[in-house]
């Protein structure tokens, strides 16, 4: 029996919510890695540090390893004389000792001698030859030291469950001794497109055809979050044909995209397939967003499914607010985003009561950043080629004026 056509839409916090209410936090499958190739991945536990970092007090600078109350009192008209006892060069150990009126040459990084709490730079000494310096400034104990254990204990959490790792946590991960990782896998996303006008991208369309264009940038998409996306090719406008190839695609994957379908006209069969295919079932049909209004958002026995619009704008548009924060929970992190500061390039209209999403080409114009409205219609994805992110127009205003502030969140 088919079900009742949407006739309100849903604020998509909600929708969110009632999509999320069903998901079970991940990570729901790991892989161990090696560190070289684990940037990027979801850490599926926390790493702590098998030991301190550093291992052992070092010089953050050029110059001399001293004892600080030798140098106190120290000034250019009356500086403190110390003898030079040796050198300490990068990787090598100390093995000189610090006695009174002593000091060290050393290099940065290069391990503290016993005895020694501070190091004068270079600037602040002066040659006087005969093996003698002359300290013009006083030096207080631990200035210019990073001390034993100073950035990172053993045992102190390194990195966190749930971080996508950047470089510079690998290169923590590396200072630690730490060579591999374990890491969330990325979901099975099956995504099949619907409709009797789709073609594959190889075909010369024929009047009346287009090529199936989002399987292609979905796919795209999933992959660029971490999922693990399969093509499952174009369904013809026919429940029975749409409704198996939903069941058989959903059996082998952890998660459903369907493209298409979704509206509300006489073949578009994408809720009643959705619904047929476990429990609940369909929790949102209707999302108070444009584009992207006809989205539906189901659950089918644990496996989220996606009903997105057919037009390529509102696809990827829907895909960014509920699809990309699925795949990242399943992965136990959250969406990857980049967000800059600009004003609006022109007068942006809105209906109060839905959220507007508009995409933007970010310019600079007498030193300060712009974002330059790119007005397209929800079927042509060149706005969004043009466009390096978007701009969200909440749902309780009417529009924005040019000049106004506003977050662009980057593509």
């Amino acid at each position: 029996m088919a079900l009742p056509l949407f006739l309100s839409l849903t604020p998509p916090d909600e929708a969110w919510r009632r999509l999320d209410e069903h998901l079970a936090p991940g990570p729901h499958e790991v892989e161990v890695v090696g560190l070289l190739e684990a940037c990027g991945r979801v850490l599926a536990e926390d790493v702590t540090s098998p030991n301190d970092l550093p291992g052992f007090p070092r010089s953050a600078v050029d110059g001399f390893a001293v004892r600080a109350r030798d140098t106190f009192g120290a000034t250019e008209g009356l500086p403190a004389l110390l003898t030079v006892g040796g050198e300490v060069c990068m990787g090598e150990e100390a093995r000189f000792v610090v006695g009174p009126g002593k000091c060290v040459r050393i290099a940065t990084g290069a391990m503290m001698p016993p005895d020694a709490d501070a190091v004068v730079m270079v600037e602040t000494t002066e040659d006087m030859g005969d093996g003698l310096i002359a300290v013009t400034r006083p030096a207080a104990p631990g200035e210019n030291v990073v001390g034993a254990a100073e950035d990172v204990e053993g045992g102190d959490v390194l990195v966190r469950k749930g971080t996508r790792l950047r470089p510079q946590d690998i290169g923590a991960l590396a200072a630690a001794g730490v060579s591999q990782v374990r890491v969330a896998l990325g979901p099975k996303v099956a995504i099949m497109s619907t409709g009797d006008e789709l073609v594959e991208v190889s075909c010369a369309p024929t009047p009346g055809k287009v090529r199936d264009t989002n399987s292609y940038s979905l796919y795209a998409a999933a992959l660029a979050e971490g999922a693990r996306p399969v093509a499952a090719g174009i369904m013809k406008d026919d429940y029975d044909e749409i409704a198996l190839a939903m069941r058989e695609q959903l059996s082998c994957a952890d998660m459903l995209i369907v493209s298409g379908g979704s509206s509300i006209g006489a073949r578009d069969f994408a809720r009643d397939a959705i619904d047929s295919l476990g429990r609940p079932g369909v929790l949102v049909h209707g999302v108070a967003v444009r584009p992207g209004k006809p989205t539906i958002l189901a659950v089918a026995d644990g496996k989220p499914v996606f009903g997105l619009p057919g037009h390529p704008v509102s696809c990827l548009t829907i895909f960014r607010l509920f699809v990309a924060p699925a795949i990242a929970r399943w992965m136990g992190t959250r969406p990857e985003r980049r967000d800059v500061e600009a004003r609006l390039g022109a007068n942006v209209a809105s209906v109060a009561g839905r959220e507007d999403y508009v995409g933007v080409r970010l310019v600079l114009r007498d030193g300060a950043r712009w974002a330059d409205p790119v007005f397209t219609k929800s079927a042509l994805i060149s706005g969004l080629v043009a466009s390096d992110g978007v701009v969200r127009i909440p749902a309780d205003v009417e529009g924005l004026e040019k000049g106004a502030p506003v977050t662009v969140a980057l593509f």
